[in-house]
C-alpha cells in the first residue's frame, strides 16, 4: 500500500504537468522546422529550425542534420559540404544567380533628373502593384556567370533585358530556374506579359535558355495556363507543374514529363488528384507527389513510362489523418517528407515506398508536446442541401466532456479552392481554439480539391450560392449534439473565409453570436476595383460588374455582402493589413464602417505593416489576444 501511494505522488506532478494547454505564447515559442536538403552521401537530413523571439520581434534560425534511419540531431555550422548545389551547373563550370534590374522609370526622380526628392509614382496600366509592394520599375532576372576556382565571374543576363521576372514575383524562388544534366541548357519560368496583360492572366511559360548560343526557345508555348516548378531527372527527362486555363488559378494541376521530344502528363487521367508538389526518384522511372485527398495531404507516386505507350500507374503511399505537407527527397528505400497534423508543428519523416510506414526523424517540440493537452480530432459527413455527403472536421477541447455544453467556432476556410486538411497553422491554429475552450467546425465545403474537379469548381462565380448553404449544412448539423451550446456559436476566417464571414453575418438568421472576418472581401465592386490580379476576380465573379449582358457577372456581384448590410445584427470584428494588395484595405474598412453606422458592436484590427498573413511576432501575438479577448467578450 505504501509503495501504491508513493507511486502516485511520484505520478501526480507529471499527470499535472500534461494539462497544460496550448496559448498563443506557448504557440510562439515552438520550433519551426524547415528542411534544406539531403546530404551528398544520402545518409544525413538537413534542416534549419527557425525560433520566434518576441521581445527582438524576429527569429533565430539554426541547422542541424540527423540520419535518416534515425538518431540524435548533430548542429551545423556549415552545409557547403554537406549538400549538393543546385546553382552550380553540373560540369562545375557555370553558376546561375537571380538579381533586380532596373529597366522602366517609375518614379518622379528616375522620370525627372531635377526632381530626384521626388517619390512619386507613375503608371500608366495596371499590375502597379503587386501582393504588398508596389511596382518601381525593377525586374527580377536570372544570370549565368563562368564559376572559376569556386569564385563566380561577370555574369550574363539571360533575359536579355526583357521586361519581365524571373524568379516570379510574389512568391517565386530557386525552383524557378534549374539548370539541365547535361550543364549546357537552363529552363526558367516566366509570365512574359506587362502591364494589364500581365495582370489579367495565369499564363507562365518555361523557357530553355542555350548557354553557348545565347538563344531561347519556349518549351509550353502551346499551353495557355500555368507551367511551374520544373525539374529534371538526371537522364534529362523534365517534368513540370500545368494547369491548362488562363486565368484560373485553381485550375486541376498535373504533372508533365518530357524527354525533348514528347510530351505526357501523368495525372490526367485521375479526376480527384490535384498536384501541389513532386520529386523524381533516384531511379528516374517514378515520381512522387503530395495531393489533398478526404480532408488531408497524402504521399503518392506515379510511374513514368518513358517512351513506351504504357499508362502510367499510380499509387498512394500513405494514409492517415494527418498532411504530408512537402518532400524533401530520396534516400535508399525512403522518402523524407515533412509532416503535419491538427496537434503537432511540422516534423521531418522517413516513408517505406514499400508500405507507406513511417518514421520520425526530428523531434524539435517534443518537449512541448509532453507538457502540452492534445485535442480530439473527427471526421463528420454532413449532408448537404443538394444531397452530397460533405467532410466536416471537428476538434475538440482538451478533457472533452459529451456531457457538457461547449460554445462554438463555424471556421471558413480561405482560397476559394483551398483544401483544408491537417495543416498546423501558426494563426488559425484550431489546437489553440480548442484549448481556449471551443469546438471548432471545419467543414470542407464546395470549392475544396480532394474530392473531385466538380466539387471544386462549385464555389467560382457563385460565392453567395451552394458553398453558403454548405457552411449552415456544417453548423447546423454539428449543433444537433447535446454537447453543442446553441446560444454560444461564433463563426471566424480569413481571406476567402473572411469574405464567407461577412455573407453570413447577412444570413446566419440568429445563428451566430459573433463573427470574426481577417482580410475578408466585403464588397465585390470596390475589390474589382483595387485588388492586384485581375485574372482572379475575372474568374470568380465571370467578368467586370459593368458588362450588363453578362448575366453570369451580374448575378456574382449581386451576392456582395455589402449588398446585406440591412440584415447585419451580430458583433462583429475586423481585422485588415495595410499592406493586403490581394484584399485591399478599403474592404476591412467599409466593413468596419458599415457595422459601426448600423450600430452593431464592432472592432477594427488594424495592421499596417501586415500583408495577407501576419508576419511578425509582436503583431501575431496582438492577433492572438484580440482574438481571443473578442470571443470572451461576445461569445
Amino acid at each position: 500500500m505504501k509503495r501504491i501511494i508513493i507511486a502516485v505522488l511520484l505520478l501526480g506532478p507529471l499527470m499535472a504537468m500534461a494539462q497544460n494547454l496550448m496559448t498563443p505564447e506557448l504557440l510562439w515559442r515552438l520550433g519551426r522546422v524547415s528542411a534544406a536538403g539531403i546530404s551528398k552521401d544520402k545518409k544525413y537530413v538537413v534542416y534549419k529550425v527557425g525560433t520566434p523571439d518576441v521581445v527582438a520581434n524576429k527569429s533565430s534560425t539554426k541547422t542541424y542534420m540527423v540520419p535518416v534511419t534515425g538518431g540524435n540531431p548533430i548542429e551545423v555550422n556549415n552545409t557547403d559540404t554537406l549538400l549538393e548545389n543546385d546553382r552550380i551547373s553540373p560540369d562545375g563550370k557555370y553558376i546561375i544567380s537571380s538579381a533586380d534590374v532596373r529597366l522602366q522609370n517609375v518614379t518622379g526622380a528616375d522620370t525627372y533628373a531635377d526632381l530626384p526628392k521626388s517619390n512619386a509614382y507613375i503608371y500608366t496600366s495596371l499590375n502597379y502593384r503587386h501582393w504588398d509592394e508596389w511596382e518601381d520599375g525593377k525586374f527580377s532576372h536570372v544570370f549565368v556567370s563562368p564559376y572559376v576556382n569556386g569564385i563566380a565571374m561577370a555574369g550574363k543576363d539571360i533575359m536579355m533585358g526583357e521586361a519581365f521576372d524571373c524568379p516570379q514575383k510574389p512568391f517565386g524562388g530557386d525552383e524557378d530556374f534549374i539548370w539541365n544534366p547535361d550543364s549546357k541548357h537552363v529552363v526558367y519560368v516566366s509570365k512574359k506579359k506587362t502591364g494589364t496583360a500581365y495582370a489579367v492572366s495565369t499564363n507562365t511559360d518555361l523557357y530553355v535558355y542555350d548557354v553557348e548560343g545565347g538563344f531561347t526557345k519556349n518549351i509550353t508555348e502551346d499551353n495557355k495556363g500555368y507551367d511551374v516548378n520544373p525539374a529534371y531527372n538526371s537522364r534529362g527527362d523534365l517534368a513540370w507543374l500545368s494547369m491548362k486555363r488562363d486565368g484560373y488559378e485553381a485550375d486541376k494541376q498535373d504533372i508533365i514529363v518530357w524527354d525533348g521530344v514528347t510530351k505526357m502528363n501523368l495525372t490526367q487521367q485521375w479526376d480527384a488528384i490535384h498536384v501541389e508538389s513532386f520529386k523524381w526518384s533516384e531511379d528516374n522511372r517514378n515520381i512522387f507527389f503530395i495531393a489533398p485527398v478526404n480532408g488531408t495531404l497524402q504521399l503518392f507516386v506515379v510511374a513514368y513510362p518513358g517512351l513506351t505507350k504504357m499508362l502510367p500507374v499510380m499509387r498512394q503511399l500513405t494514409k492517415g489523418d494527418f498532411d504530408v505537407s512537402g518532400i524533401v527527397g530520396q534516400a535508399d528505400n525512403g522518402v523524407i517528407v515533412t509532416r503535419t497534423d491538427m496537434n503537432h508543428a511540422t516534423e521531418l519523416y522517413n516513408v517505406s515506398t514499400v508500405d507507406g510506414s513511417m518514421v520520425q526523424l526530428t523531434h524539435v517540440n517534443d518537449d512541448i508536446y509532453r507538457t502540452l493537452a492534445m485535442c480530439k480530432t473527427e471526421r463528420r459527413f454532413v449532408t448537404t442541401t443538394d444531397h452530397k455527403q460533405m467532410l466536416v472536421w471537428v476538434i475538440y477541447p482538451p478533457g472533452f466532456d459529451k456531457t457538457k455544453k461547449y460554445p462554438s467556432l463555424l471556421y471558413c476556410q480561405g482560397g476559394p479552392q483551398s483544401s483544408l486538411t491537417q495543416f498546423y497553422s501558426m494563426r488559425w491554429n484550431f489546437q489553440l481554439m480548442a484549448s481556449n475552450g471551443y469546438i471548432v467546425i471545419a467543414p470542407c465545403r464546395r470549392g475544396m480539391p480532394g474530392f473531385g474537379t466538380l466539387w471544386n469548381e462549385q464555389v467560382s462565380k457563385d460565392w453567395g450560392g451552394q458553398v453558403i448553404k454548405d457552411y449552415l449544412s456544417a453548423i447546423d448539423t454539428i449543433s444537433k449534439e447535446p454537447f453543442i451550446d446553441k446560444d454560444r456559436r461564433g463563426c471566424v476566417g480569413a481571406s476567402f473565409g473572411g469574405f464567407s464571414v461577412f455573407a453570413l453575418a447577412g444570413a446566419h438568421n440568429h445563428r451566430f453570436k459573433s463573427f470574426i472576418s481577417h482580410d475578408g472581401i466585403f464588397d465585390f465592386k470596390s475589390m474589382y476595383g483595387t485588388t492586384d490580379e485581375m485574372f482572379f476576380e475575372n474568374w470568380e465573379k465571370g467578368g467586370p460588374y459593368w458588362d450588363k449582358t453578362n448575366a453570369v457577372a451580374q448575378r456574382s456581384f449581386g451576392q456582395s455582402p455589402s449588398n446585406f448590410v440591412d440584415k447585419w445584427d451580430t458583433p462583429i470584428m475586423i481585422v485588415q493589413g495595410g499592406k493586403d494588395y490581394r484584399v485591399p484595405i478599403e474592404q476591412g474598412q467599409q466593413a468596419f464602417q458599415a457595422a459601426q453606422l448600423r450600430g452593431i458592436k464592432s472592432k477594427f484590427l488594424y495592421l499596417p505593416d501586415e500583408n495577407h498573413w501576419v508576419l511578425h511576432a509582436q503583431n501575431a501575438l496582438v492577433w492572438q489576444r484580440e482574438f481571443y479577448k473578442w470571443l470572451k467578450e461576445t461569445l
